[in-house]
């Protein structure tokens, strides 16, 4: 597939329509296998953030009406009309975020599940009945939608994550408002216009691209009743700590440091095809990426050690929509920078570098945001590049002695997001994955991200929030039961009381 790039202003969606913005402000786009900028990108003020509410306030009663099926059926077609243009999509996603179009195929898929899933609504926002709960008395709940939600969305999943943020919302009938990361904007403006092609009302899903002042906007507005994060921790903290205080709900999801647990009896070739596909595909940039390795034992350490470096160096880095890269560029210089300083300090504080990803050219791509597989053993727990988030394709191996050393390093660390166990041995995993502290478990499965009708979250500083996405516990986050006590009087009068009823 050639890759086929021009300059362009992008826009913001609001009520049904491509608006220019009026700030005069913008940010570059990047296309990061060369370098370039390839578009430019409006970041919306105050004021435009506070229209498109309005517009979404107004919107969503009309949206709210409409019964459960009707709004599935909706979805469905945007269901449809995306797999009709995923080729479309995922060119534009390879394009501004780097990873390869297989991949950014996966991501568009991915998220479409979860609408799959919210087709299901119409069962899943079911309220419950009792009769005679007293004499003449019946008692019945239903879930509402709470009005106007909002979606903060990170550069590295442009297409999934504002699916899952967007999904169940719209499905329970609220108006949704999407602020997508502004480096990869343009999948968000193309899933806006579907949805207004597979009969989405105007103003019912809306895209503001902006920054902080846009962030905040929504987080002030006394009208956004919810919001979704996915970034970094301190972002994600502090966006719900902010939504808390304004009296809003949050679900806010922030860093990882997810760790794959190799026993000695675990096949090692697979463990090794494993941690290779999940380290370093879409060059690390992934929430659920294995960044972590722990073998078990010096013999296992070894041997694992020796397959993933020999593995590791035969990756093909290079253009994201060249079919024969494994994997493609990081986002942007900044990033790029960011992770070979994070190397460098790994070197300074002793780690043994197997494998060095700086520094590596593509031809004809020479100013692209590269960034090759690097490796790391014999770290230890008290080193950066076992602490911090690196957010790039680098792997860290930690050895441990036994189960129990090996248990503890994903138990303790300050992440809690995803880990895995391989090995061959039921006790082990049974074992490993009812002790450990973490919110996602894979058992010879180096992603464990939860199909659709299953919750996605993590724990500790890698989640803030009660409910996690997609799953029962994204329509408990967009929806409010009311409760509601009904008697109809037989026409015998009744003298007033002054006693608290009693069943």
């Amino acid at each position: 597939m050639t890759q086929t790039l021009t300059q362009q202003t992008l826009s913001h969606y609001i009520n049904g329509q491509a608006v220019e913005g009026k700030s005069g402000r913008f940010a570059d786009v990047y296309h990061p296998a060369t370098g370039e900028v390839a578009a430019q990108v409006p970041l919306a003020t105050a004021e435009e953030v506070h229209e498109a509410i309005e517009i979404a306030k107004q919107a969503q009663i009309g949206w709210a009406q409409l019964n459960h099926q009707r709004r599935a059926r909706i979805l469905g077609r945007f269901v449809d009309l995306a797999h009709e243009n995923m080729d479309e999509l995922a060119t534009a996603l390879s394009n501004e975020h780097g990873k390869t179009f297989d991949d950014a195929k996966g991501d568009v898929q991915r998220g479409l599940e979860v609408i799959e899933f919210c087709m299901a609504a119409p069962h899943l926002l079911k309220g419950e009945f009792s009769d005679q709960t007293g004499t003449g008395i019946d008692t019945y709940s239903m879930r509402q939608p709470l009005g106007v939600t909002a979606g903060i969305s990170p550069f590295n999943f442009p297409a999934m994550i504002p699916l899952w943020q967007a999904g169940p919302s719209l499905a329970a009938g609220n108006a949704f408002i999407l602020k997508p990361s502004e480096r990869d904007p343009s999948v968000p403006l193309m899933l806006a216009d579907l949805f207004k092609q597979a009969g989405m009302p105007d103003g019912v899903f809306q895209v503001l691209n902006g920054d902080k002042t846009a962030v905040d906007a929504l987080l002030d507005h006394p009208d956004v009743e919810a919001v979704g994060f996915v970034g970094s921790t301190p972002i994600a903290q502090s966006i719900y700590t902010t939504a808390a205080a304004n009296g809003k709900r949050a679900q806010c999801f922030g860093g990882a440091k997810n760790h794959a647990i190799i026993m000695p009896d675990a096949d090692l070739d697979q463990a090794a095809d494993a941690l290779i596909g999940a380290a370093f595909g879409a060059a690390g940039e992934r929430c659920m990426a294995l960044s972590v390795a722990v073998p078990v034992g010096q013999e296992t350490a070894d041997a694992l050690v020796a397959k993933l470096a020999e593995k590791a160096k035969n990756l093909k880095v290079g253009p994201s929509l060249d079919p024969t890269s494994d994997f493609g560029p990081v986002v942007t210089a900044e990033a790029k920078a960011r992770i070979e300083q994070a190397i460098a300090t790994g070197v300074e504080e002793g780690a043994e570098l197997v494998l060095d990803g700086r520094g590596v050219k593509v031809e004809g791509h020479e100013n692209g945001f590269y960034v090759g597989a690097t490796i790391f053993d014999r770290a230890t727990k008290d080193m950066t590049i076992y602490t911090d988030e690196i957010f790039g394709p680098v792997l860290t191996i930690v050895r441990a002695a036994d189960f129990e050393e090996a248990l503890a390093l994903p138990s303790d660390h300050k992440y809690g997001n995803g880990v895995a166990i391989f090995t061959r041995d039921g006790d082990t995993a049974r074992e490993f994955t009812r002790r450990v502290n973490v919110g996602m478990v894979g058992v010879n499965v180096p992603i464990p991200v939860p199909i659709a009708y299953y919750t996605f979250g993590g724990w500790k500083a890698s989640g803030f929030g009660d409910l996690n996405q997609h799953g029962a516990d994204a329509f408990k986050f967009v929806t409010r039961t009311k409760t509601v006590t009904s008697r109809w009087p037989s026409g015998v009068k009744e003298d007033a009381s002054f006693i608290m009823p009693i069943q």
